[in-house]
């Protein structure tokens, strides 16, 4: 696997649960992390953007909601919960709480993951940012002839080598710089 599509957070008490869907994301090219707990989760979510989140409600602990309540004002990342209470009225108190989708267990892995590329194509189109390409050769201080083009976050790193220079970091930077 030379490319991920995305890197997901998979978050179960189960074990067997937590290997299989990590098994049959990783035969689908996502870059899977575990956790057994909320409590576990918060951990990795504060060190690492995670693409995704695949969430059990019913664990030990913290449950998923309760992850769901104290993370999603401050997270952006789409949150799947994957669980057995698959009654309507849970269904629509998961999806009221900020989960982006539901899926109840027993699922169907095909499913899960379409339901997950679908997620993913709209989000990952929302980090776009417009950046201008040279086609002359020119840099930062003898612009002409620009492209646009769109790129992620990543791409501007690499097209403008930022490294700590704030002004960089912005779009609107560049595009006033290449009006100058």
């Amino acid at each position: 696997m030379d490319k991920f599509i995305a890197h997901i957070l998979v978050v179960d008490d189960d074990d067997g649960i937590r290997s299989l869907v990590k098994k049959y994301l990783n035969e689908n090219n996502f870059l899977v992390t575990t956790s057994d707990s909320s409590e576990n989760a918060s951990e990795k979510i504060s060190i690492i953007k995670f693409d995704l989140i695949i969430l059990d409600i019913m664990m030990p602990g913290k449950n998923g909601l309760e992850f769901i309540k104290d993370h999603k004002k401050k997270l952006d990342t789409p949150i799947i919960l994957l669980t057995a209470k698959g009654e309507a009225s849970e269904r629509v108190e998961g999806l009221e709480i900020g989960a982006d989708d539901y899926l109840p267990k027993p699922f169907e892995p095909k499913e899960l993951i379409l339901r997950i590329k679908n997620i993913l194509n709209k989000t990952l189109k929302t980090e776009q940012v417009r950046i201008i390409k040279f086609a002359n050769g020119g840099d930062r201080n003898n612009e002409t002839t620009p492209e646009i083009e769109f790129c992620n976050q990543n791409g501007i790193e690499m097209l403008w080598g930022i490294g700590g220079n704030e002004k960089s970091n912005s779009s609107s930077w560049i595009l006033k710089k290449w009006k100058e």
